[in-house]
């Protein structure tokens, strides 16, 4: 009797264990210019497990870099972030992404890089991260924090595809690389300098 006793909790425990496992597990997706730069900013966020780029917002199964640098799928280059809630939540991702990882004031560009696939756009997992975000760009708005609009789309999450293997991770493979140095180094250090908290370095 003692035994079946304690057996019932000791697997409610194993389970409610395996909940809370499941729980430290949460994506968000970020389009914000081209995703090297994109990428290597997340992956010196503390808590962020995994960044991958890839493609997300368009209307064509499984796009190539080649078809959506066209921009005839209507795709914007993007990143999809595994992180840790428990470490980093996800009103401070979005405040990397805003203050940080783009330029929320420029339409159809970053940078350098100009078209409809280097537009910027919050994909929110659900409502929840949706109205999170709707508010943090109120908050930006009413603090006067950008000295233009902010044009960063908000939207409900969208099928994502990974981009090719060569484009991950690329930044960190080169980071010497001119393009690189330039346009993405600048934004890693800025991230140190304004989130000194969430910075690690990889």
């Amino acid at each position: 009797m003692r035994i079946r006793r304690f057996a019932v909790p000791l697997i409610a425990l194993t389970c409610l264990a395996g909940q809370a496992r499941a729980q430290q597990h949460a994506e968000a997706v970020f389009a914000g210019g081209c995703f090297w730069g994109v990428q290597w900013v997340f992956e010196h966020v503390r808590g962020v497990s995994s960044v991958i780029s890839g493609y997300s917002g368009g209307n064509v199964a499984y796009p190539t870099y080649e078809i959506v640098g066209t921009g005839a799928t209507g795709h914007a280059e993007s990143v999809r972030l595994t992180y840790d809630p428990a470490v980093v939540s996800y009103r401070q991702l979005l405040e990397v992404f805003f203050r940080v990882a783009h330029d929320p004031t420029t339409r159809d560009r970053q940078g350098p890089d100009v078209g409809s696939d280097y537009r910027a756009i919050v994909f929110a997992h659900d409502s929840a991260q949706l109205r999170e975000a709707s508010a943090y760009v109120s908050e930006l708005t009413a603090k006067r924090v950008f000295g233009k609009p902010i044009v960063t789309e908000l939207r409900l999450r969208q099928p994502f595809y990974d981009a090719e293997a060569y484009h991950q991770h690329y930044a960190a493979l080169h980071p010497d690389e001119p393009y690189i140095a330039i346009n993405d180094a600048p934004k890693v250090r800025r991230l140190q300098k304004l989130f000194p908290g969430l910075f690690v370095v990889r």
